[in-house]
């Protein structure tokens, strides 16, 4: 699945000294544990390689191209529909637009009004 997400090679270069799974899984590794990437542990690929797939995949968009088919597999998997019907936005996590004053971006029952008393 992955391998359909990334550009191959032409056949130029080096040939290939590790297996791309075995790239994967350091990467992952480093996400899932959040260590640094100097920090990769002896079984894996030397840092420098699987970091220089890294930024490939990072240029070439590998993880948006990817996430939405892992997404749409693990829906079907849970017998739902492959696409979200729905979405949901946190209001605590949405700014209000600038060109909307402060005094009418919402509503908060324990604020202060001005006349000093905390409700109306």
């Amino acid at each position: 699945m992955i391998e359909r997400c990334y550009r191959r090679s032409r056949g130029r270069g080096r040939p290939v000294a590790h297996a791309r799974r075995d790239v994967l899984d350091a990467i992952l590794y480093v996400v899932r544990t959040g260590c640094a990437w100097r920090a990769l542990s002896g079984g894996l690929p030397a840092l420098a390689t699987v970091y220089w797939y890294f930024n490939q995949w990072e240029q070439q968009k590998v993880t948006e191209k990817i996430l939405p088919v892992v997404r749409g597999q693990l829906r079907i998997a849970e017998g739902r529909d492959p696409e979200p019907s729905a979405g949901i936005i946190d209001s605590q996590s949405v700014k209000g637009a600038d060109t909307v004053g402060q005094d009418s971006r919402g509503y908060d029952r324990g604020r202060r009004q001005a006349d000093g008393n905390g409700s109306s």
